[in-house]
Parts: structure tokens; sequence; C-alpha cells
């Protein structure tokens, strides 16, 4: 059988089959443990967007998972009251609610479905619309984090300015500082507040009452973390401050919820250290955050996890050892350790700290493991495990988080099967580091039918190909036949500080040796085919397909996506300038990081045929970056093609349009790596 003639699994016999797919997002856990609710996208009825739901699974694995909610708004950020009702936030249609004023009607609400069942209804709303929820585990103190007009506590006198700038049609917004917008929208002029709210005697003929704790919050937190104690008492957040030069530093904060009085709890007014994703124990004695050193131009961060003991207000660092790099941390039900899950040599385990003597201990092996929930009554923990080839599925886990005795629970979103296998590559840099990639192999590929290979620059650039991806998908090209390589150079994270070091302030030097040592190392296998590749990339990743282009012509195609071209032009509009500066400086400190990194110095040198995409709402990675490099390779006759989508941001998130993306990818593919004729994809 040749690998043409084999049968795709039916999710990957097309891009809209694989669209189609249910995803789950995350996992909530009730304070009794008995309760737990997934949040899963899929497709509405024509297949036009994808809308949230919320469904509730077995804890025991037993039964059936069981659809909660219905609305075509959608619903999401679900939380648990410790009498098991369950929180959310929608824009579902609501009756009218006094006191609230009006925005329109159609802005989001806190929602409240009783443990016992029923019809849910609106227990809370701002005519901002709410964002989110924050419970704790033995109290109906709510936090609820909502947007507000600048400045404002009266929530009459900030309806009256959500409806005065909306009926005159007011857009504008005055900055002071930076930063001024963030991925795919704009900052300001509203804020993002948090409130606190009493829900231990709702009436559905009333709204509960919020109470503004951060009035003076301005953009503090709109990229905020908020976490309340197990009493209700203490709000812990991670609160940005403005610093000199456009730069912000993360403090973290406490806010006492009777009287709104904030201290700081880490941070230093230098901005030595950001602290981010704080957690509680369950017995509200430790708080837990990650930790990261500000970068400088010749180091790079350094991420490990803070526990603060809130009896002495002592904080003390704990680290996993050189190679893995820590992503989130909980703590155990008994208090006496920290789960961390860390990306580590292609995978995200779990591993367990110990409190006491700071001994870190890996539970699971395979696998890219998140949104750790942990029973409270020590019985279990539960969390999304994933893989290159693994969506993410919800999973119990021995009560120490090892993955011995997992249960996989039933819930939407499974595969029949994937259309190939997934291997490993090794190899060596030429100073000496080992490197490994993760290889996509088709059925049926051998070296009578050796495959086309295509070459996947992850972004980040502090990243790894370690989980599932639904935007940069490699099945979707073994469907076709292809085999996928999928390597973790230089500046990727789980291989120890070095391995980020080695590509710090030199984006196309190590990071790019490291990508052909290893494209080369599996193209020495007889079942690829060296003489049909490619290579692609977004963000970081089309960085990299800008620079290979410029720097070898080994490759028959090249596809960059949300890709940066002059790093000089980058530097200044992108969404958060400074945060660059502190590894490469600014183009008048530091000319020479510039000129010598920028991939539009090799202009001249590219000869490839190019498909250039990006998203008119990418401010991370600018869409004149894109519209730049385009206009250069029109004017040198560089066969080149740019897909352009005007309501896409950094990803392309929209289900037609995904499906667009991967139909134009494989036609360029197609033609230029296979020699097929150009089929323009349907739509465009």
């Amino acid at each position: 059988m040749t690998i043409t003639e084999a049968e795709p699994p039916r999710a990957f016999s097309s891009a809209a089959s694989f669209v189609g797919i249910p995803r789950v997002s995350s996992l909530s856990l009730s304070s009794s443990g008995n309760r737990l609710v997934a949040e899963i996208a899929q497709l509405d009825e024509a297949g036009a967007k994808f809308v949230s739901s919320l469904w509730e699974l077995d804890p025991d694995g037993a039964r059936p998972a069981r659809r909660l909610t219905r609305s075509e708004e959608g619903e999401g950020g679900a939380q648990f009251l410790p009498d098991d009702s369950l929180l959310f936030v929608s824009r579902r249609p609501k009756p009218d609610m006094p006191g609230t004023g009006d925005n329109g009607g159609d802005e989001a609400a806190l929602w409240v479905l009783p443990a016992a069942g029923g019809e849910p209804w609106a227990v809370a709303r701002r005519p901002g619309g709410v964002l989110a929820a924050v419970t704790g585990l033995r109290t109906s103190t709510v936090i609820v984090a909502a947007k507000s007009a600048p400045g404002r506590v009266d929530e009459a006198e900030d309806a009256s300015w959500w409806t005065a700038r909306r009926d005159r049609k007011i857009s504008a917004v005055l900055y002071e500082g930076l930063p001024v917008r963030h991925w795919d929208h704009y900052l300001g002029p509203d804020e993002v507040h948090l409130y606190a709210a009493d829900l231990s005697d709702l009436e559905q003929s009333s709204p509960a009452a919020l109470r503004d704790l951060t009035p003076d919050a301005a953009q503090a937190l709109h990229e905020s973390h908020p976490v309340l104690s197990p009493d209700g008492a203490l709000v812990a957040v991670d609160w940005m401050v403005p610093m000199e030069q456009g730069r912000s530093r993360y403090e973290l904060v406490g806010i006492d919820v009777a009287t709104g009085e904030r201290r700081r709890l880490a941070g230093a007014d230098d901005g030595s250290f950001d602290y981010t994703h704080p957690a509680f124990s369950h017995d509200g004695r430790y708080l837990a955050s990650l930790r990261s050193s500000r970068a400088t131009t010749s180091e790079p961060p350094v991420v490990d996890v803070w526990v603060l003991d809130l009896a002495d207000l002592r904080g003390r660092v704990f680290e996993l050892g050189d190679g893995p790099y820590p992503s989130a941390a909980c703590f155990t039900a008994d208090g006496t350790g920290l789960l961390v899950s860390a990306d580590f040599e292609g995978r995200a385990p779990l591993f367990r700290v110990d409190l006491d003597d700071g001994v870190a201990r890996r539970l699971t092996g395979e696998g890219a493991w998140s949104s750790l929930q942990v029973a409270p009554g020590g019985d279990a923990v539960f969390a999304l495990q994933a893989s290159p080839e693994l969506p993410p599925r919800p999973t119990r886990l021995a009560p120490d988080g090892s993955d011995g005795d997992a249960t996989v629970l039933e819930a939407p979103g499974g595969l029949e099967g994937l259309p190939g296998r997934l291997e490993e590559v090794r190899a060596t840099a030429a100073d000496g580091t080992g490197l490994r990639a993760w290889l996509v192999l088709p059925d049926g590929v051998d070296a009578r039918s050796p495959a086309p290979v295509a070459l996947f620059v992850h972004g980040g650039p502090v990243s790894s190909w370690n989980t599932w991806h639904w935007r940069w998908n490699p099945w979707l090209l073994a469907a076709r036949g292809w085999a996928v390589l999928l390597p973790d150079p230089a500046l990727s994270t789980g291989y120890g500080q070095q391995m980020i070091r080695r590509g710090w302030s030199q984006w196309g030097g190590a990071p790019f040796d490291d990508l052909m040592v290893l494209t080369d190392a599996a193209l020495a296998r007889d079942d690829l085919d060296s003489g049909r590749t490619a290579a692609m990339g977004g963000s970081y990743g089309g960085y990299m397909a800008n620079w290979i282009a410029g720097h070898t012509d080994r490759f028959s195609a090249i596809v960059s996506h949300a890709s940066l071209w002059s790093l000089e032009q980058f530097a200044g509009t992108t969404d958060w300038p400074a945060a660059w500066a502190d590894e490469w400086g600014y183009p008048d400190t530091n000319p020479e990081f510039y000129e010598r990194w920028s991939p539009d110095r090799a202009v001249d040198q590219i000869a490839t045929p190019m498909l250039l995409i990006h998203g008119d709402r990418d401010y991370r990675c600018p869409v004149g970056e894109s519209l730049r490099l385009w206009s250069e390779l029109v004017r040198r006759g560089v066969e080149c093609k740019f897909l352009w989508f005007g309501d896409e941001n950094h990803w392309v998130l929209g289900p037609a349009d995904a499906v667009v993306w991967y139909e134009t990818v494989f036609a360029f593919l197609d033609e230029h790596v296979r020699g097929e004729a150009w089929e323009r994809p349907e739509g465009l």
C-alpha cells in the first residue's frame, strides 16, 4: 500500500471535518469534590462559529458526560459555590435587573445554576459586562472581575458613562502611557475592576450587590489572575505596575475583602522579578505563584515557583532542577507539597515538590498536563491531558497526582484514530548540545514511497512542541501523505536554562543552526524525500520562516504566518515594545542587534516561493510586518502569495477562516513541493 492509498481517519479527511471536532478547554471542581465541569467548544448549527457550553463529567469515570448549558451565546468561566451551585459567565438573554443601567443589553452577566437543577438565572451584572468570577472553597463570597468606566465607583455613574459613550458614538481613547493594546484589542478607556459579592442568600428577583475593591486599578488588572482565599477574606492577584520607559512589573498584592485595603505581598520597585498566577493552599496558609526574573540582553528570564507563608510573610523559592520549565502550580490537598506542570523534553509532565525539603519528583510520563483540579478531600487530582498526538481530555489521577492509576473521563472531543504515528529524532548541535524533535510519519510511508517533509517551527520563541495544536496541526498534513518535523531548537523550554541562553539575543543564530541539524537528521531516513521539503512557522516561527528564506534555498516552499520582518519596525509597533527591549535593547541603543538579526536585511537573497499569512487584528506581530515583506517580494519578482484575514488576530480562530487557512497552505505546498497544479481554495 502506498501512502496515497491509505484512508485517513474521518476527522482528518478534510480541514472542515477536523475543525468540527469538539474542543475541551478547562475543568472546574466543586469544593465537595462531587461535581466536575468541563468547558467544551463546538460548532454552532450553521458551522459559522464556535460556541462554548458546560458539561458535567462523572468524577469516577463511570457515567457519560451530561450537557448543562445550551445558549446560542455560549457559557464559560465555571466556578462552584460551597453548596455545589454552579456559577458561569454568559451573554445569553437575561431579564431586566434593576439598578444596573444599560449598555445595549448584550453585555455578559454572572449566572447561577442551582445544585438541584432547574433554570439558571442572572445573579450579577455590570454596565460594562462581567468578565469572570472567582470563588473560595468554604465561602459564599464571590469576586467578580468586570469592566468599569475609568475611575468610577458609583454604579449609576458607571452606567451613565457607558450609555453616553455609546449614544455619542465615541471611539476615541486618550493614552498617557504604555501599553496601548494587547494581542487583539486596544486597552481602555474602560478598566478591569474586582468586585466583592455575598451570594449566601440568593434571590432571583434581586441582583447581588457588587462592592468595588479596586477603584484605582486603571490598567493594572487587564491581564490578571485573581484567586480568593478558602475563607473568602483575602484576594490575591498579580497587579501590573508601570515603570519608566514604558516598562512594567507584576507584583503580587493582597486585598482585604472586608475593607478593600491593599498591600504588596511580593515584588520589588526595580522590577527584578514578576509574580503571576497565584494559588492558595486548601487551608489558606500558603500562597504560591510563578516567579520570573527580569530578562537582560545577555540573560533570559529564570522561571521558578515562589511560596509565601501568610503567617509570617516569608517567601521561599522552589526549583525543579535545571531541565523542567514550570508553567502552572497548585497545592496538594494536605498542603505539604506543590503540583507543578512543567515543559520537559518535548512533554509537560506533572512534578510534586515537597515543601519541607524542596525535593522535586516527576509524577507523570507522557503528555502535557493542564487545568489542575485537586480534590479537597485528597482522594484524586483531575487534569486535562494532551500531547502532540492527543487533544486535551479530562483525566482522573491518583491522589498524589501520578498517572499510574489514571482514568480517562468520558467527554466530547475524542478521536477515532490518527493517520500516522509519532517518533522522535535526535541529533547533536555544533557546540555538542543534544537536540530532539518530534517526527509525524504518515501511514504507509516506506523507502519505496518516501514522504515529502514539512518543517514546522514553533512560536514563542521560548516554547516547545509538547502538546496538541488546533492551529498548527501536523496530522492534517499526515493524512495527505506528508511527514512533519516538530523540532525544539535553541530557545526551546524543557531542556534547561542553557538551551534558552544559546539562542538569547541572537534569534537567527543557534536556533537556525539547530533547525538545520535536526532537518538533516530527519532527512537521513530512507522513508523521507529530501528533494521535496517545505518550511513553515507562525509568530517567532514566522520570523524563522523569513530568516530561512533569506539564508538557505534548500526548501521548495516557505509558509510565513504572523511573522516578524523588520525588527526595527516591529519594536515600535508591537503591543508591548518594552518587553522585547529587555532582550534586544532599542534600535537607537543597541543597533547591532537589529542589523544582525532582522530578516529584512537578507531580502535580496530570497528566491524560494513564499506564502504570507496575517490577521489584521494581530497586535503582537502587526500586519505591517507581512505587508512590508509582501511589497518587497513583489518588487523583486519573488513568487509569492498573501493570505489576509480582516477579522482574525494572531491566531485564526473562526471555523471558516481556519478551513481556508489549511486549504490555502495545502494548495501552496502541493503546487511548489509536489508539482501539482494550483487550485484556488473555495471562497477566495
